[in-house]
């Protein structure tokens, strides 16, 4: 079986206006599988986002290489979904017309994109809020338009770059119940970035967690939480909590050694 996304050796640097070179990303290696949830830990700015630009086509390597289903990336895929920190929604556009311009974009007839999309919109709980513009909805709302959005492309790859970090708790742990449920129907191949280690555990099959910057990955954890996982008391599992301990100390190595390097 084809690894959906694959980071072989990758080595990303920048340029900083001192002139500079900053390395984000060094010998790093990442595999996972179609339908596998991948949740990634860090410490703050060690590179976890670049890793989804990466994957998504947005920037490229300067040494190793990055694969979608054993092929190199190249440029924006199709099969990518991406689900942004902040709100990446059309703000003049409805909760339909922004849940509707994906299939249009890929050439999608009028009239079933928009069957399409009042289903989804059903789906993620916003039905009769159709005409609503973005401004006029809650924080939570927001993000399950973005749900919509992705899913209704059927994409082989999520990447989410800490899609609830805005949100308060009840609200997150919603959306975070939203996403298992659209997640379990689909099974793409997910790549997570959380700077919460509780919602990464939740939510996962497996948790890697990078070294400070340069960023490679330290150790990986296989999360063994039966499936479907109740969000709301899974937290208070003996096992949760033996899991939690484990991955919080591999990672407070990490965020030590910045915070010592800053």
């Amino acid at each position: 079986m084809s690894i959906a996304v694959e980071l072989d050796g990758v080595a990303r640097r920048f340029v900083t206006p001192a002139g500079e070179v900053l390395s984000a990303l060094e010998d790093f290696d990442l595999a996972i599988q179609p339908g596998e949830f991948m949740a990634i830990v860090g410490p703050t700015g060690c590179g976890k986002s670049t890793t989804l630009g990466l994957v998504a086509g947005l920037a490229r390597p300067q040494a190793g290489a990055v694969r979608l289903f054993d092929a190199p990336v190249s440029d924006v895929d199709r099969r990518v979904g991406f689900v942004f920190q902040q709100d990446a929604v059309f703000p003049w556009k409805s909760v339909l017309a922004n849940v509707m311009a994906g299939p249009l974009f890929r050439g999608v007839k009028t009239a079933e994109a928009e069957s399409r999309s009042r289903d989804w919109i059903k789906r993620v709980g916003l039905s009769g809020f159709e005409t609503h513009l973005p401004h006029q909805l809650s924080g939570g709302m927001r993000k399950r338009v973005a749900l919509a959005q992705t899913f209704i492309n059927k994409p082989e790859v999520l990447l989410m770059d800490e899609p609830f970090s805005a949100l308060d708790v009840q609200t997150r742990e919603l959306m975070q119940e939203e996403l298992l449920q659209l997640w379990s129907e689909n099974r793409a191949a997910v790549l997570f970035v959380t700077h919460d280690l509780d919602e990464a555990i939740l939510l996962a099959d497996r948790v890697a967690v990078l070294t400070s910057r340069p960023a490679r990955v330290k150790s990986m954890h296989t999360i063994d939480l039966p499936r479907p996982r109740a969000i709301a008391t899974l937290r208070y599992d003996a096992h949760f909590i033996e899991i939690a301990r484990l991955i919080s100390e591999d990672l407070r190595e990490e965020v030590m050694k910045a915070r010592a390097a800053h």
